[in-house]
């Protein structure tokens, strides 16, 4: 079956950065494009990033400039690189694979604070 298993996240201060990682099985990870999706307490699920299957990314408007998707085929793993992180970026941060019925993985959470 699918799974994807995101890692990364953890606690850092405003201006500081964080990597994500996610690994996706169960999928011809060359084959499809991934996704990377925020939801913060009390707000709904918003995109973040998302990058096909070439690699072209695409980002929330709000959040260009600060953060870059990539994905290693080789690795089966899709990346987010988040820079000058503030006390807004705080969500849980989700993978997605938008194939069938959509997959998503558990989740890993990124707090931002002084």
């Amino acid at each position: 079956q699918v799974q994807l298993v995101e890692s990364g996240g953890g606690l850092v201060q405003p201006g500081g950065s964080l990597r994500l990682s996610c690994e996706a099985s169960g999928i011809i990870f060359s084959l499809n494009a991934m996704g990377w999706y925020r939801q913060a307490p009390g707000k709904e699920r918003e995109l973040v990033a998302t990058i096909s299957m070439s690699g072209r990314p695409n980002y929330a408007d709000s959040l260009k400039g600060r953060f870059t998707v990539s994905r290693d085929d080789a690795k089966n793993t899709v990346y987010l690189q988040m820079n000058s992180l503030k006390p807004e970026d705080t969500a849980v941060y989700y993978c997605h694979v938008p194939r069938g019925p959509g997959y998503w993985g558990q989740g890993t959470q990124v707090t931002v604070t002084s």
